[in-house]
């Protein structure tokens, strides 16, 4: 049962990366002279999506 809550942990952890990746290469089409400040909140974002999914792997090895 833990395998299921996990496999739905990491199909969330890579929508949320999903919609950060497409919103963050969105605004670099619209503004070109920002894209240095939007990969570096877009990598920040990703490394906490991560951080979670691998928080859900943790709490389903303990359970």
């Amino acid at each position: 049962m833990g395998v299921i809550g996990y496999g739905l942990g990491v199909i969330g952890a890579g929508f949320g990366i999903g919609l950060a990746a497409y919103g963050a290469t969105t605004a670099m089409a619209r503004q070109p002279e920002v894209q240095g400040r939007l990969f570096t909140v877009f990598i920040l974002g990703s490394a906490f999506v991560e951080a979670l999914a691998l928080i859900g792997f943790v709490v389903t090895l303990i359970s």
